[in-house]
């Protein structure tokens, strides 16, 4: 999380959300802590100084695509299970997308999209879920993809597609399956010149438990995580911003946790 702007560079915190009300179902999430840094060794140290009875009552960690994050819960919570949340993994893929036309864009027209060029018209069109199509939308999708030019747009779209789908599949083993073949399928070769797909292939391989386990974790996500960022970008905005990190960390807990002696003695 960002907490402040300057113009040396933005200023970092690694912000810990507590899951336990929402797997309850006796509340919302609620942050637990924020750490100054964004790095392995950060939340490494942070989880290290809790109690060995506390850590050992951990039993899922989800979290966004940062190795580091996977690297010392790994170490230092070795029984839990490390959950890749869908968002990540649906924006990894959407990202790969939006490279790969950008890249096209400028191989087939020497500029960057522009207004009236069909590939940056389609961009937002591109990440609608099929089911969720138009028949507007879906015929622009057609025309789009008649120009041969435009063959590993087409195909990166259709994993994009696939992930979307295996993630909305009603029944979860169904969508750990549809999953795991498009892991397979990226992880078994692909042709020349599909670069983002390459690199999407060899990350979701890489961390193809943790993408996996979403499905056997019911309801572990990085939503409520997600939820609590934005009310602290509010919180943020709304002071005009911070200068001490000390008081900005009290005020975030204030608005979207609650105070702990052990956890924030040093606030006291």
């Amino acid at each position: 999380h960002v907490w402040r702007h300057t113009r040396r560079g933005d200023k970092y915190v690694t912000v810990i959300i507590d899951l336990t009300p929402i797997s309850q179902a006796t509340g919302p999430a609620r942050l637990l802590d924020m750490v100054p840094g964004r790095s392995k060794q950060v939340f490494k140290q942070w989880l290290a100084a809790r109690p060995k009875a506390w850590r050992d009552g951990i039993e899922v960690v989800a979290m966004d695509g940062f190795s580091g994050f996977k690297t010392a819960a790994a170490e230092e919570l070795p029984d839990a299970a490390e959950v890749m949340d869908p968002f990540h993994v649906v924006k990894l893929a959407g990202d790969a997308l939006d490279e790969v036309r950008r890249r096209v864009q400028q191989e087939t027209t020497g500029h960057r999209g522009r207004a009236a060029d069909p590939l940056y018209r389609a961009r937002r069109t591109l990440h609608t879920g099929t089911s969720l199509l138009t028949t507007k939308q879906q015929a622009r999708i057609v025309r789009l993809f008649a120009d041969d030019n435009l063959t590993e747009v087409e195909v990166t779209w259709s994993v994009y597609q696939d992930i979307v789908a295996a993630y909305r599949a009603e029944d979860r083993s169904e969508g750990k399956r549809l999953l795991q073949e498009v892991i397979d399928t990226l992880a078994s070769g692909l042709p020349p010149g599909l670069i983002e797909l390459k690199r999407l292939g060899r990350t979701l391989k890489r961390r193809a438990a943790d993408v996996l386990a979403f499905f056997t974790r019911s309801g572990t996500s990085n939503g409520p995580t997600e939820a609590i960022n934005g009310r602290l970008e509010h919180l943020r905005g709304s002071a005009l911003g911070f200068r001490n990190l000390t008081h900005y960390i009290a005020r975030c807990l204030l608005e979207s946790g609650g105070f702990r002696t052990v956890l924030h003695s040093y606030l006291r």
